[in-house]
C-alpha cells in the first residue's frame, strides 16, 4: 500500500498566492495577504520569490502573473498529440458554422477547454485556452461524463459539487445522471443555456483505441442561431462526423 505524502505547507501558500493573482490581478501584497489570509509579511515573500522566477511581474506596488505561465502552458498544448490532431478538424467546423468550436479535455474532475476556433459569425464568450469549468454545465463535459463509469461520476460530483451558473444549470444529481442516460443513447450531448445564457452548444466525446474517454468537441452558438433542426439535427450531425475523424486520425499517428 502507497503512503499518501502530506502536503508542504510552503508550496500550499505558493499556491493559494498565485491562485489569488488569478482572481484580483493586479493586486497589492495585501490584497493578496487577505484572500489568502497570511501575514502581509509571508505574501510579500512568496510574491518577491515568484518574481524572482519570473512567475509574477511587479509594477507600481502592484502584482500580475508573467507569461512563463503562457509559455509554459503552449508548451505542453503542442506537445499534445490529442491537440495537434484536432485543431485542423475544430477548424473547419468553425469555419463550417461560423461559430465557437471547441476542444474541451478532463482533468480532476474539471472541464479544460485546450483549443478554440473563433467562426466568421461567432461573438465573443467568456472562453480562452485553459478555461476551467464544472463538466455537468457544459455540453463538452455532459458528453464527457457519458463515457465515465457511474462511480467515477459520483466521485466528481462529490469534489466538485453541481454549482449553479445559469438558472437552467443542472445541480441535481438524478437529473445529471437522467441527462447522461440520454447523452449514451444518442451519442451527443447539449447546452441549453446551462453555462452561459443566451448561448447552446452541441458535443460528441471522443474516445481513444480502448473505448477510453480523452475529450470532447462542440459548437456553441447564440440561441438565436442553434434553433430547432440545427440544433438537433444539423450540428449534432457535425460533431458526431468531427469526432469520428479526430477518433481515426488519433489511430495512426
Amino acid at each position: 500500500m502507497v503512503e499518501r505524502s502530506a502536503p508542504v505547507q510552503t508550496t500550499e501558500t505558493t499556491i493559494a498566492v498565485i491562485g489569488a493573482l488569478v482572481e484580483l490581478e493586479p493586486a497589492g501584497v495585501s490584497a493578496v495577504a487577505d484572500r489568502v489570509g497570511i501575514p502581509t509579511s509571508t505574501a510579500f515573500d512568496h510574491l518577491k520569490t515568484l518574481e524572482h522566477h519570473e512567475f509574477v511581474v511587479g509594477n507600481d506596488r502592484k502584482y500580475r502573473l508573467g507569461t512563463r505561465f503562457l509559455s509554459i502552458g503552449g508548451r505542453h498544448r503542442s506537445t499534445d498529440e490529442l491537440y495537434r490532431v484536432a485543431e485542423p478538424e475544430i477548424a473547419k467546423m468553425a469555419y463550417k458554422t461560423g461559430e465557437h468550436a471547441n476542444l474541451v479535455v478532463e482533468e480532476f474532475g474539471k472541464g479544460v477547454f485546450l483549443a478554440k476556433v473563433k467562426g466568421e459569425d461567432a461573438f465573443r464568450l467568456d472562453t480562452y485556452i485553459g478555461k476551467r469549468v464544472n463538466l455537468q454545465t457544459t455540453s463538452a463535459g455532459k458528453a464527457i461524463l457519458s463515457c465515465l463509469p457511474d462511480e467515477r461520476i459520483e466521485e466528481i460530483i462529490d469534489r466538485h459539487g453541481l454549482p449553479a451558473v445559469t438558472p437552467t444549470t443542472i445541480t441535481d444529481r438524478g437529473r445529471l445522471f437522467e441527462e447522461i442516460d440520454r447523452v449514451r443513447e444518442r451519442g451527443f450531448a447539449t447546452d441549453d443555456e446551462e453555462r452561459i445564457q443566451g448561448v447552446r452548444c452541441v458535443a460528441a466525446p471522443l474516445r481513444d483505441g480502448e473505448g477510453g474517454v480523452i475529450g470532447a468537441v462542440s459548437i456553441s452558438g447564440p440561441k438565436s442561431g442553434m434553433r430547432r433542426d440545427r440544433f438537433e439535427e444539423t450540428i449534432p450531425d457535425l460533431v458526431l462526423r468531427t469526432a469520428n475523424v479526430i477518433e481515426v486520425n488519433m489511430k495512426y499517428q
